[in-house]
Formats: C-alpha cells, sequence, structure tokens
C-alpha cells in the first residue's frame, strides 16, 4: 500500500508538472476576412488593418481590409492608413548585479521588473541575467531521523556543528544553523502504543530512549556554535516499530513554519538525514488517519508537529511545491541501501541533491560542502503563477553551451560571480483581450530574488479617424471608425444606406440573365454585397480563383496577387502562378550559363541532350577531349584511322606536330593522351587556343604481341590443366570415402558370425530300409 501511494504520488506530481508546461502553438500565416479592425488584429500578428475610406471597391466587403502589410500596399493601401500594432518591451527596473553580499543591498538577477504590451499570438522577447554574489548568506536546518538505527549518527551529530559552519564559511562568513528530529506518528502500527514502549521504545529495558514523536523543532537558526552544540547533545535517540518514517512530515512542517523555524530571505539549505524510506500520501489510512494535510504550521509551543495524528502524510507533489515556493533546497544524506529511492526523489523535487552517508554519518561535513557546491553551481530560471493562455519559452547562453526552446532556463558549472544569460519569450492567445492585464513572476531556484512581468493586452486599433454619427454614414445616421461605419439597428450597407426592411430589387443587381451577383453574393438595397474574396459591381471578380502553388495563391504575396482570376506577379517573377523566378544566379557557373550546356528557364538549367546535374556539368555519354580528337590526330601524323579520306575537311582547325622520341618536350608527360591500336600505340597532347587545336604526336611505338599471345595460350594450358587436376583430386577423394563407408559397414555385419536356425539345406538324404548291400 505505500508503494502504491508513493507512485500515486509521483504519477499526481508529473501529472501537474506537465499540464503547467507551455504550449506551442504554430502562428497563422494567413488573414482572413474579418467584421472590425480589432478582429483583424486579434486574428494573427502577421494581419493589419486599412483604414482607407476608399479601399474597397463596388462590391468589396469590408473584411478585405484585413490582410498582411505587403499584400494590403500591393493594393493600394497607403502607409499612413496601415494599422498593424506592435507589441513592446519596456524595462521597468534594472539595478546592476551585486560583485559581493557584503552591499547593503544584493542584487544577483536583473531587471526586477518588465511591462509588456502583447498582441494575440505576438512573441516578445527579454534577456535575463544571474550572477551569484561572493559570500551570500546560507540558513541551514540539520533534520535527523532519530529513529533507534541512527544511535551512532546522533553522538556525530552533536559534535558536528563547528565543522560545519568551517565548511560554509569559506563560501560565505553569514551562516546559521539550526536543528530538528523526526520519527513517526505516535500511532499503531507506526509506534508500539504500550505504556511501556510509548515510555521507552528501545528494544532493550535496560537502554534509555526518548519517548516517539513525529517532528520536534529543537533549535531555531543561529550563528551560536555554542547553542547548537548543546541543545544538539541534549536530543536522545527514540525508536519505533515499522522501517519507512515520518520524513515528510517534518520536512513539509520546518518549510511552512517559517518564522518558528527562523529563515531568512537568503539560500536556504534543508539537510535531510535519513538511514530509511518515508512514508508518504494514503499510508495514513493503515492508522485511520484520512485529512490530507492542509499545509500549514501545526507546532505547539514545545516546537512538536501536534497534528500528526490526525492529518496524513503529504504526497510528494504537495512536498515538491511546498519547498520550491519556500525556496528550500534539500539535501538528502542518505545511506547506500535506500540511495536509490532518494534519488528518484530528488528527480522530483526541483533544486534538490541526494548524497551517499555513511553508516555513523562522520562524512557529514563533506557532504554537506559538496551537495551545497553543486546545488548552487546550477542555476534554475523559472516562472511561477503563469496565468492561463500565457506562455513562455527560455533560450539558456551558458558559459560553455546553450539550449533553445526549452521550458526552463538552466545553467550548470556556474561559479562566483559569473554571469549566464536567458532569453525568455513571451507570447499570449486570444484570451489575454478577455481576461486583461495580468503578471507573473521570474526567479532562480534557490533564491529569493524575483523578477516581476507585468503583460497589458494589445488588442484594440488606434485609427485617430474616430467620428460619431458622421455625415460619410448616412448624414449622421452611424459612428465612423477605421475606414468602416457602424450602422445602427435596421440599417446596414456599407454606408448605412440600406433599410434591412427595404425590399431588394435584384435586377439592378444582375447583367442580363445571370444570377443576381452572378450567383457569388447577394442583393441588398439594389447593390450587390460580395462573398469574401469576390468583388466587382456584379461580383464578377473572384480573387480566390487564381493559380494555386503549394496552397498558395499566385504563389504567396511575395510572387504576386490574384485580380479577377489571373495572376499579376511581381517584378522578377512570371508564369501563370507566378512561380517561376526571372533570376539566374542557381544556373550561373564560371563556365557560363548551365556551363554551357542548356538554357536557364526558372532559375534552374534544363541541359543538352547527354549532360545532366544542377548546372548541366556531368556527361556520362559524352567523349573526353582524348577521345574526341584522337581520330584528328591519327590522320594528320600518319594517315591512318577512320578520318584517312576526309581529314583535311574534318580537321581544318587542327594543327598537328610530329615529336621524337627524345624530344624534351615529352619528359612532363602529365595531360599526355594514349590511344592504343592493333599493333601500335599513338601518345598526343592537346592545347587548345580559342577555335584552333594544337596537337603534338610522338613517333608510333610498335607494340611487340608475342609476348601477349604467348602469355594467353600458357595461361590457357595452366587453367586447363588445373581443371583437369581438381577433377581427378576431387574423384578420388569421393572414391576414398565411399571406399571407407564400405569397409565400415562390413566390419559391423553379424550374420556371419552363428548358424541361422532358420537355414535348411537344399539337399535331403533318405535310407531306404529295404536297400541291402
Amino acid at each position: 500500500m505505500k508503494f502504491v501511494a508513493l507512485v500515486s504520488s509521483f504519477v499526481l506530481l508529473h501529472v501537474s508538472w506537465t499540464s503547467g508546461k507551455t504550449e506551442h502553438r504554430p502562428q497563422k500565416d494567413i488573414c482572413e476576412p474579418t467584421a472590425s479592425c480589432a478582429e483583424c488584429i486579434m486574428y494573427s500578428p502577421i494581419c493589419a488593418w486599412c483604414s482607407d475610406k476608399n479601399f474597397t471597391k463596388g462590391g468589396e466587403s469590408e473584411g478585405s481590409r484585413c490582410a498582411t502589410a505587403l499584400e494590403l500596399q500591393q493594393r493600394g493601401c497607403a502607409s499612413e492608413h496601415l494599422i498593424q500594432p506592435k507589441g513592446v518591451v519596456n524595462i521597468i527596473k534594472d539595478t546592476p548585479l551585486s560583485d559581493s553580499a557584503d552591499q547593503e543591498v544584493v542584487t544577483q538577477l536583473a531587471p526586477q521588473s518588465v511591462h509588456l504590451k502583447l498582441r494575440p499570438e505576438e512573441k516578445k522577447k527579454f534577456r535575463v541575467k544571474f550572477k551569484r554574489a561572493e559570500g551570500y548568506p546560507i540558513d541551514l536546518y540539520y533534520l535527523m531521523d532519530l529513529s533507534y538505527s541512527m544511535k551512532d549518527d546522533l553522538e556525530n551529530v552533536k559534535k558536528l556543528g563547528s565543522d560545519i559552519q568551517r565548511a560554509l564559511n569559506e563560501v560565505t562568513k553569514s551562516v546559521r544553523i539550526g536543528f530538528g528530529s523526526f520519527v513517526d506518528k505516535t500511532v499503531l502500527p507506526y509506534v508500539s502504543t504500550m505504556k511501556s514502549k510509548l515510555q521507552n521504545p528501545c528494544p532493550s529495558r535496560t537502554e534509555r530512549c526518548q519517548p516517539p514523536f513525529s517532528y520536534r523543532h529543537v533549535l531555531d537558526l543561529t550563528s551560536n556554535l555554542t547553542l547548537f552544540e548543546m541543545r544538539v547533545s541534549a536530543e536522545n535517540i527514540s525508536g519505533n516499530l515499522d522501517s519507512p518514517e515520518g520524513g515528510l512530515d517534518a520536512m513539509l512542517q520546518a518549510a511552512v513554519c517559517t518564522d518558528r523555524i527562523g529563515w531568512r530571505n537568503v539560500t536556504r539549505l534543508l539537510v535531510f538525514a535519513s538511514d530509511d524510506v518515508f512514508h508518504t500520501a494514503g499510508d495514513g489510512k493503515l492508522a485511520g488517519i484520512y485529512l490530507p494535510t492542509d499545509g500549514h504550521c501545526h507546532l505547539n509551543e514545545n516546537g512538536e508537529y501536534d497534528h500528526s495524528n490526525i492529518y496524513d502524510y503529504p504526497s510528494v507533489g504537495h512536498l515538491a511545491h511546498v519547498l520550491s515556493s519556500a525556496n528550500i533546497q534539500p539535501i538528502f544524506a542518505v545511506t547506500n541501501d535506500v540511495i536509490s529511492t532518494y534519488e528518484e526523489l530528488s528527480k522530483l523535487i526541483p533544486k534538490s541533491v541526494v548524497g551517499e552517508l555513511t553508516k555513523d554519518s562522520s562524512n557529514v561535513v563533506n557532504l554537506i560542502s559538496e551537495a551545497y557546491n553543486n546545488l548552487s553551481s546550477t542555476v534554475n530560471l523559472e516562472h511561477s503563477n503563469l496565468p492561463k493562455g500565457i506562455n513562455i519559452l527560455y533560450d539558456s547562453h551558458c558559459l560553455d553551451s546553450s539550449s533553445k526552446g526549452q521550458p526552463t532556463g538552466q545553467c550548470s558549472g556556474v561559479k562566483i560571480n559569473q554571469a549566464v544569460e536567458f532569453d525568455v519569450t513571451v507570447w499570449a492567445n486570444r484570451r489575454i483581450c478577455q481576461d486583461g492585464a495580468q503578471s507573473f513572476k521570474l526567479r532562480v531556484l534557490g533564491f529569493n530574488e524575483e523578477l516581476n512581468v507585468h503583460i497589458e493586452p494589445l488588442c484594440d486599433c488606434n485609427c485617430g479617424d474616430n467620428e460619431e454619427f458622421s455625415s460619410y454614414c448616412n448624414e449622421g445616421l452611424g459612428n465612423y471608425s477605421c475606414g468602416v461605419c457602424s450602422c445602427p439597428d435596421g440599417y446596414r450597407g456599407k454606408q448605412c444606406e440600406c433599410q434591412q426592411d427595404k425590399q431588394d430589387s435584384e435586377s439592378d443587381c444582375r447583367v442580363g440573365e445571370s444570377l443576381p451577383c452572378n450567383g457569388r453574393g447577394r442583393c441588398e438595397c439594389g447593390r450587390c454585397a460580395c462573398n469574401l474574396g469576390v468583388r466587382g459591381e456584379f461580383c464578377d471578380c473572384d480573387d480566390n480563383g487564381c493559380e494555386k502553388h503549394d496552397g498558395q495563391v499566385c504563389g504567396g504575396i511575395s510572387r504576386g496577387i490574384c485580380d479577377c482570376g489571373k495572376c499579376k506577379c511581381l517584378a522578377n517573377y512570371t508564369g501563370d502562378d507566378c512561380t517561376c523566378s526571372l533570376d539566374t544566379s542557381a544556373c550561373m557557373t564560371s563556365e557560363g550559363i548551365c556551363s554551357g550546356h542548356g538554357r536557364c528557364v526558372c532559375n534552374k538549367c534544363i541541359c543538352e541532350e547527354g549532360y545532366h546535374n544542377k548546372v548541366c556539368k556531368e556527361c556520362p555519354q559524352c567523349p573526353t577531349p582524348c577521345q574526341k580528337h584522337s581520330p584528328c590526330a591519327e590522320c594528320k601524323a600518319f594517315g591512318t584511322g577512320p578520318l584517312s579520306s576526309t581529314c583535311s575537311a574534318k580537321c581544318e582547325n587542327v594543327n598537328v606536330t610530329m615529336v621524337k622520341a627524345s624530344d624534351p618536350r615529352l619528359k612532363d608527360r602529365e595531360g599526355w593522351c594514349q590511344e592504343k591500336k592493333e599493333d601500335s600505340l599513338i601518345t598526343f597532347h592537346i592545347t587548345e587556343d580559342g577555335k584552333m587545336v594544337h596537337i603534338l604526336v610522338k613517333e608510333k611505338e610498335v607494340v611487340d604481341q608475342t609476348h601477349l599471345i604467348m602469355g594467353l595460350v600458357l595461361g590457357t594450358a595452366m587453367i586447363g590443366l588445373l581443371i583437369i587436376v581438381a577433377y581427378r583430386v576431387a574423384v578420388e577423394l569421393i572414391d576414398r570415402q565411399e571406399y571407407k563407408r564400405f569397409q565400415k559397414a562390413r566390419n559391423e555385419e553379424r550374420w556371419n558370425e552363428s548358424n541361422n536356425p532358420l537355414f535348411k539345406s537344399a539337399t535331403t538324404t533318405v535310407m531306404n530300409p529295404n536297400f541291402q548291400d
């Protein structure tokens, strides 16, 4: 049951944390027509509104004023009428970081206050710096398990006050130490309720133990080491029945009883020393304790938790929340046999660490020192009280590494007076327009300083043209704002010119025998009110009917716009869908456009036959320069070859020079071509000078093929001989194997060793009794 309760606590904590994580939703990359400027800027951060009174044309809906700024400008909206509010980041307070804790006011986190103006889904970023000041004060509360198995440990802790302070004095001069202890709830089945055992829970009657208790605060945080050692020395060991202890009860009370413990707004460390596991939420039902812990301080005048038999143990999630809110960093000093359990617990409690404690706690000073260094060298920037609808991500810029888009900011290996930085990205959904101004806090775990972030929604337009009862809106019938009229009840139309109860005349909304408004809108007061994306006096212009590429009309607003069903491409683009770029940069090579073997179409090479790759450089089937000029070299030098009869005509641009084998130009053989003929070898070198080709041809080398023929004959004979030998060896091996098998079979036969009882001879001798010799 204890295990189930523990697992359930872990799961609940994980679920609560997961639900608190920010959800990254992609922004919309298009703008849809909206009824007002306010709705437009709430739709997406890329959307803008044109407030020009004459922007919309006949039949065009007022909702078409909402589009991207580029599209509106392309459609003729002047910049002074372009409404696109932008979010703003204002740093309200930014006190410089401190180098030392000796100052009256120590600043380790900057800035301290930020004000954000946010449009829905618009992301804004600001930078946060943190630097751990040298000598920052420390409060250390030592919480010890006093069950009987910790007897040796208590004797050592009584002597450790000065050693602990001496170790922490290496990082700060201001150290205060307190002490508390715990056993378990004083009811069955955790503690024996026999009167004698309640008075002395020691296993042996001759040994004296103090009565069991749940949690007792022994000493307030103090810098008086003599008092610490005196009060701890007065403590005595106690005992209980089961193995798990009431440590979570003690930790929660030590965290929430801030005034009783004496916690300052400094680095708070809680050393939890135990040699066993812990009870958690749900275990209290074994003793009939079912009320969940209320998270309040319940210490009596003697410093004891007097409600331990009323409230159940806290869950891991509840404890993690309380410790994090109180900025307390737990150090779990536990023995080897339970260290794996506390390592799992530490994963669920922010800013906690686990260290292995020897059986008698003799290494506790070194353990605390190492654990503190590990905790203080890790900087965790997190948010708290994040309102619904607000999202946040962190980019961490650490000393030797960085990370982006994380739910928390974290840097490890940070030393004293080394600053680290975090970029905090904040955005909100449309809910911010309903909830209004909100705020949350950022802080570095383990430190009391906070950064206040105030968010103001930017959900309305300030077009600067508001007119009540404007003459433009049917002689004062409606109000004018951001280029459109707001009509009173009973009126409609662009200028509130149409009464809703007036009978519409469809004859004024059609051309010839066509449908009213060409079936793409409705007739209102003798005028067409076109559907979205359609305009024109009779809704004859469809701005959605153009060619699309990857789902975008006319390849997107950066390439072209749709005008009455046809794409109008911007400069440097062409084609039906404006996706053909007139740029040729992707086709250019050092040899020219498409390496001189193709043409550039839509900034892509179309290669000649035989050539391929992006710039037409490769041609596997094309002849090499040696192959191309070999016939001319042969015919002009020796009068032979395939061009011997047409050499003058075919090789008129080729100049051939014969050279002897002793010519010094033959020493450098790099770049020379060699072509083998039936009985000779032609060697030549090619250089090109404009349209003229110059070829140096060496004297023919006669190839002696006698050795080649002899080699082929001998090689063939040897191969045949090897095949015959291999065949004979294989046959011999098979025969020997079969003979051995036959011999073995004969040796195993037994029928000839005895007479066959069923055997009868074919010859029978019969004696004639009447025969007389």
